[in-house]
């Protein structure tokens, strides 16, 4: 009787394995998928921004160049160096070739413009490599 209670137990405890190496290998990912709020200071996120900000410059088809006005929202991805983050541009009064943007006027008047831009970055910093992932923009 108990060689054949052992066995069952056995049995069911084999059954079960799967079902535990699933949770375990699943947990991690579950976990990994999640955003987490940084502060908007943080180096390699501000690398982050300066990366979506000229990425974007680069292909937006405008002849002006756009610069950071706020940052909304800033998070990382958890055990990652996925960056997102919620950017307000304003287009300035310079040429995308102009040098310094950071000092650059704004556009006033009727020819203001502003964007709330959403990107996704992928950083591998050790590497001088930066990814964009995602990114949205919508006028204000």
């Amino acid at each position: 009787w108990f060689s054949q209670l052992s066995i069952s137990v056995q049995l069911r405890m084999l059954l079960k394995a799967p079902l535990i190496l699933g949770l375990i290998v699943l947990v991690p990912h579950v976990c990994s998928s999640a955003f987490m709020d940084i502060g908007s200071r943080t180096n390699y996120f501000v690398l982050c921004v300066e990366f979506a900000v000229f990425h974007f410059n680069q292909v937006y088809p405008d002849e002006y160049a756009y610069k950071l006005l706020w940052v909304r929202r800033s998070q990382r991805k958890q055990f990652t160096l996925i960056y997102l983050m919620e950017l307000e541009l304003g287009q300035t009064i310079c040429t995308k070739e102009d040098e310094d943007l950071e000092n650059c006027p704004l556009q006033e008047g009727p020819e203001e413009k502003k964007l709330d831009c959403t990107f996704i970055v992928d950083a591998r910093p050790w590497l001088s490599q930066f990814f964009l992932l995602n990114s949205t923009c919508v006028q204000k």
